[in-house]
């Protein structure tokens, strides 16, 4: 009697270390339910997966660094850069106060790969920073993160546009972060893409075992054959792309831009990964923890500004959570070990 009670104690707690946060966010959907039962709604539902759509891809982007036991603080401000640089060339040439004077309606494809084209080349700076000359992660991209602020902000204030707010978008541009088809939003279809291409990525191909290997142990990777290098320049590259991809869609959706679009954004990437289940270590994360990590941030913002609780409190209960993943997170590797 005694052992099966040790062993049911051991399983509880083993149950509460891998779904904890979950069942807080099952808690807290139930709580805010309660107090207003329209918060079920599926209008409800489809702003919340509209508003977590480029969370998510940013989110993605931040997790193959992580999972590579890296770091990366320059996330936020590429959304930013990728935002400006799309929303300047989206806009309507019948548009009363354009970026550029004189110019064609561009097609659609043209902004979304210049912008991409953008994100690839920061992504592989920062890896060429970190792999080649030593720099540490964090250092290296809050580095890169102020540079990548500087330059938006020069060319964002390029006359004749002078740092003013970016808007006249082409229709099938906003139609992107706005539009539709059978209810389901495109942004959001968008997101689910890429969360299916980095799945088989991560789980179906060998360059996928090798980033978890590398983010694992480095040194045994090292000897094992794998090029660290490559695996470091194609992490950080392919999470340029996925932020320069996220700034599109954020501009897009809001029909905007601003050289201070996604700041911050970086922050909330990495509590996500962490809290679904992304260990600060490396070596660990999937792309349904990350999932999960970016709705339980959106449900707690969306969900307590409905039921009108200060943004303020909101900040306080985000912050337990992070501090509760990353702590469980350090007692998963201490059983482990």
């Amino acid at each position: 009697m005694v052992q099966s009670t040790g062993v049911k104690k051991k399983f509880n707690k083993q149950f509460f270390l891998n779904n904890g946060l979950y069942v807080v966010m099952l808690a807290l959907i139930a709580v805010i339910a309660f107090i207003s039962p329209k918060f079920l709604s599926l209008v409800v539902l489809r702003d919340i997966l509209m508003q977590s759509s480029t969370r998510i891809i940013v989110a993605l982007g931040c997790m193959f660094i992580l999972i590579a036991a890296g770091a990366d603080l320059s996330g936020g401000r590429m959304v930013g850069f990728a935002a400006v640089v799309s929303g300047s060339l989206a806009q309507a040439s019948t548009y009363s106060n354009p970026f550029f004077v004189n110019h064609a309606d561009l097609p659609i494809l043209v902004p979304v790969l210049v912008s991409v084209v953008v994100g690839l080349i920061i992504g592989m700076m920062n890896g060429y920073i970190v792999a080649k000359l030593d720099v540490p992660a964090f250092i290296a991209t809050l580095g890169t993160s102020m540079f990548i602020y500087g330059l938006n902000s020069l060319y964002f204030n390029l006359p004749p546009n002078n740092s003013q707010p970016l808007g006249g978008y082409q229709k099938a541009f906003t139609e992107l972060g706005a539009g539709s088809i059978a209810g389901i939003p495109f942004i959001t279809l968008i997101a689910l893409g890429c969360m299916v291409f980095v799945f088989i990525l991560l789980n179906k191909t060998c360059l996928g075992k090798e980033i978890y290997a590398v983010g694992g142990n480095e040194e045994a990777a090292k000897f094992s054959g794998i090029n660290i290098f490559k695996i470091q320049m194609f992490v950080y590259s392919m999470a340029g792309v996925l932020y320069a991809l996220a700034g599109v869609l954020e501009a897009a959706r809001t029909g905007s831009a601003t050289s201070n679009y996604g700041a911050g954004y970086e922050l909330d990437a990495i509590a996500s990964c962490i809290v679904g289940g992304c260990s600060i270590t490396g070596g660990v994360g999937t792309v349904q923890g990350v999932f999960v990590g970016v709705l339980i941030f959106n449900v707690i913002s969306y969900g307590l500004t409905f039921i009108g609780v200060s943004s303020y409190w909101q900040n306080v209960v985000k912050g337990i959570i992070i501090v509760a993943a990353v702590a469980i997170d350090v007692r998963k590797y201490r059983t482990k070990s």
